[in-house]
């Protein structure tokens, strides 16, 4: 079931279920469509991957399968990693 988180992990914005701004990576990583595309450059500072639009769970099924609501913060901060 993929894990609806309740915040960007860059600027901690709220997001929530029904946010058409919310974009995650393959490991469900969750950023806001603006820190996406400003601050990460598009590429998932935790996996390097890209990102997708997050699925709107329908409301009868938020009922059944709730979002989380467990929110996640890059304390070190959310800029793109560098190649080592």
């Amino acid at each position: 079931m993929l894990e609806l988180r309740p915040n960007c992990e860059c600027c901690d914005k709220d997001l929530p279920p029904e946010a058409e701004d919310a974009l995650i990576c393959t490991f469900e990583c969750t950023f806001c469509a603006d820190c996406v595309e400003t601050v990460l450059g598009g590429v998932c500072p935790n996996c390097r991957g890209n990102f997708s639009a997050r699925p709107i769970r329908p409301t009868a099924m938020l009922k059944k399968y709730p979002a989380s609501a467990k929110r996640v913060l890059k304390a070190e901060g959310c800029g793109p990693r560098k190649a080592a």
